[in-house]
Parts: structure tokens; sequence; C-alpha cells
């Protein structure tokens, strides 16, 4: 079986976790190379709609995100730069 990429182990998490209505994962480490984090990882913009952000405010909504991909925070990911957002806020 073929090893999943970064990018779809991310995605997958996050919807199984967050259930999004909208979920755009764009890998962005080609811009940062050079960095000194680009050799640690890859940097990711991540922009998430999910009923589950209902009512929270940013911090806990970014908190529920890097609990969704702790696993590779650790080791994979250098940067995440999030926006989540709820439907209503769309």
């Amino acid at each position: 079986m073929p090893e999943i990429s970064l990018h779809d182990a991310l995605t997958q998490a996050l919807t199984t976790q967050l259930e999004p209505v909208t979920l755009e994962l764009v890998d962005d480490s080609a811009a940062h190379a050079g960095h000194a984090g680009a050799r640690s990882g890859a940097h990711f913009n991540l922009r998430i709609v999910s009923t589950r952000f209902a009512g929270l405010p940013r911090i806990s909504r970014h908190r529920l995100v890097y609990d969704a991909l702790r696993p590779w925070m650790a080791e994979g990911v250098h940067a995440l730069a999030i926006d989540a957002r709820t439907p209503d806020e769309v």
C-alpha cells in the first residue's frame, strides 16, 4: 500500500475530527525555501469552515485544529496559518 502524503494525512485528520463544510489546505513550503524552518518541516495555509467552531473564540478554534493535527505538529509541520470560521461567518 502506498504511503499517504503529509497533505493528505492532514486533510484526512481535519475532515474526520472537525467535519468541515469547506477545507482548503495549501502546502506553501516552496515559498519558504531557504528559511531555517524549511529544513525541519512543511509550511501550510489552512482555511476551514465548520459548525464545530460555533460559539468558540479564535484561540479555541485553533486549539481544535492543533488537537486534530497533533501527531504531525511535532514532526512534519513547521508552520500552519489558520483561518477557522463557522458557516455563518463565510
